[in-house]
């Protein structure tokens, strides 16, 4: 029998996928045979990502578009649905941090980044959703956060985004679920990549991560695979409003 993690025949597009955690979930579901449309702003960084990613025999679409602008997003759907075919799954991963002090923040920063980490997830997800609604079927990944149930000092504007982005998937799965979509999110906790690159060159925070989290380490991005490939495949046909936090146990102690 076929196994139901295998994504052959599906075609996935994961938005800010030119790096970070959008690349590496981008090189699970090819090597579960998806093919991937990769997303980003930055058509340079884009066409290198799509160029390695091709490299290793994944079949894969590089198409540039900005999440926060919804003209740009609608033209991008409808070229991906008439030229290179239907989006069978969608991974929400673009997203950005500003680090300041709540008291200092600046506004126009916190409107950029509610628009780039929620707003965004709005903007891609609903013409998407209703291609795939046309179809019965389909599977919406949304990048929520540990800061999704926690905050830290410096960061309250991006975990109130993350919070958000974990009830909109609830909201998401409890709207078109009737109409054969699973909506689920994946929380991830601290990973080693370029947005954390501040916190992963401070001695003293890496102190308290170790400590922090029972496994003792940062995560790696390549460890988040097995989490979208299960979402995203029939294994989880009734998995839905669901957050999954691939945390190292960061969550399950005080």
């Amino acid at each position: 029998m076929p196994s139901p993690f295998d994504l052959s025949g599906k075609r996935a597009l994961v938005t800010g996928s030119s790096r970070g955690l959008g690349l590496a979930m981008a090189r699970a579901l090819a090597a579960a045979g998806a093919t991937i449309v990769l997303n980003a702003r930055d058509a340079v960084a884009l066409g290198a990502a799509a160029q390695d990613l091709a490299a290793t025999g994944a079949k894969v679409n590089a198409v540039a578009f900005d999440v926060t602008n919804r003209d740009s997003i609608n033209q991008a759907i409808n070229h991906i649905e008439d030229e290179i075919g239907p989006i069978d799954i969608l991974v929400n991963n673009a997203g950005m941090q500003f680090r300041s002090s709540l008291e200092a923040f600046p506004p126009e920063k916190f409107d950029q980044l509610i628009t780039t980490n929620l707003t965004s997830v709005f903007n891609v997800s609903q013409p998407v959703a209703r291609h795939m609604i046309a179809r019965g079927r389909g599977k919406i990944i949304n990048t929520c956060s540990l800061m999704s149930g926690f905050a830290r000092a410096s960061i309250a504007p991006y975990a109130a985004s993350k919070a958000a982005v974990a009830n909109l998937t609830r909201g998401m799965a409890v709207d078109w679920a009737p109409h054969g979509l699973n909506v689920n999110g994946i929380a991830p906790g601290y990973f080693a990549t370029e947005l954390n690159q501040s916190l992963v060159e401070d001695p003293k925070f890496n102190t308290w991560l170790e400590a922090r989290t029972p496994m003792g380490r940062w995560g790696k991005p390549d460890e988040l695979g097995g989490a979208v490939v299960f979402l995203a495949s029939d294994a989880a046909t009734f998995v839905n409003g669901h957050i999954l936090y691939v945390d190292g146990a960061f969550t399950a102690t005080a």
